[in-house]
């Protein structure tokens, strides 16, 4: 049970809840995930069994895409529906003004974590010091959000479609638009709960995350993901077809093939001479088709920085 498996994780339960339904279906040795969801979240929760947690780290730093909804007009203080409101206002805004603002949010932005995160302050996790009525004062931090866009495909309240293209009344009147979607392209610590609260702030008319999912991580998009409900189907029938090899995250590391005297020789810890013409300082090293070591190569030296026993 060497596999990644692509979660889709329901809203309404934690990553942790997630992971152990999972494990108790397929009871792997070893279990991790790549990147924790929000329990109000949905989407792609990569999960490594046995020898692909060993690829964890690599798939921490992997972009992420994310869908999602603003609702205006109020301010929250855990910057999703399930918090106390803070702030309120009457204003709605206007697509115009949602689509000028868009670009002060793209590239490398500062970023303020929510109060209620899983940062640590102080040795403690803020939400837990948030939760207790203590203050907290979370440093704004450099993040890069590669695309944001307004998406067509979100619902306001009441199930009317929205739809930018057509000016619909509803489009043409801000105070009949109470939500907006989204799609966001970025890389790893951006928190779209901040990016709701920041734009609702910037348009002044506040907001917060509404509805969230996470539609990529890396490589991993939803068309590979599995529900809970569809995964313990297919586990009783005996399927397992739905799993993913351990180098299905490293597929944007060079690979190499070696012979199995080298591979025997990195599988011991110890280094390889290997002449090679390249510029990349990490590769993957298989023999026979089989994943070998993930290894550093320096000076015509590959040394093992992660062995498999595959």
């Amino acid at each position: 049970m060497h596999r990644w498996i692509i979660l889709d994780k329901p809203s309404g339960i934690t990553s942790a809840h997630a992971v152990a339904k999972v494990k108790r279906l397929l009871k792997p040795q070893k279990i991790g995930h790549a990147g924790t969801l929000d329990p109000l979240a949905s989407g792609v929760l990569p999960l490594a069994l046995g020898e692909a947690t060993k690829t964890v780290a690599y798939m921490m730093d992997a972009a992420k895409a994310y869908e999602f909804t603003v609702t205006w007009g109020q301010e929250r203080d855990t910057d999703d529906s399930e918090g106390k409101i803070t702030h309120t206002s009457e204003k709605r805004p206007a697509k115009a003004e949602i689509l000028a603002l868009l670009p002060q949010f793209i590239g490398k932005i500062q970023q303020t974590p929510p109060a209620f995160s899983a940062i640590k302050v102080g040795g403690k996790r803020s939400y837990d010091l948030a939760r207790s009525g203590e203050g907290v004062e979370l440093k704004a931090r450099e993040v890069r959000v590669d695309s944001l866009h307004l998406s067509s495909s979100g619902l306001t309240r009441g199930s009317i479609v929205k739809d930018y293209a057509a000016p619909t009344a509803l489009a043409m009147d801000p105070r009949l638009r109470g939500d907006d979607s989204f799609v966001c392209h970025c890389g790893k610590g951006v928190y779209i709960r901040s990016l709701a609260r920041d734009m609702g702030r910037e348009l002044g008319c506040f907001g917060y995350v509404s509805r969230l999912r996470r539609i990529k991580v890396g490589k991993f998009d939803q068309t590979h993901a599995i529900s809970l409900e569809m995964l313990e189907e297919m586990v009783h029938k005996g399927d397992l077809g739905f799993l993913m090899p351990v180098e299905s995250a490293l597929d944007d590391i060079l690979a190499i093939d070696i012979t199995d005297d080298q591979a025997i020789r990195l599988q011991r810890g110890q280094n390889v001479v290997l002449p090679l013409n390249a510029e990349c300082s990490t590769m993957i090293a298989r023999s026979g088709g089989k994943l070998i070591a993930i290894c550093e190569w320096k000076e015509s030296r590959l040394k093992p920085v992660r062995v498999f026993n595959l």
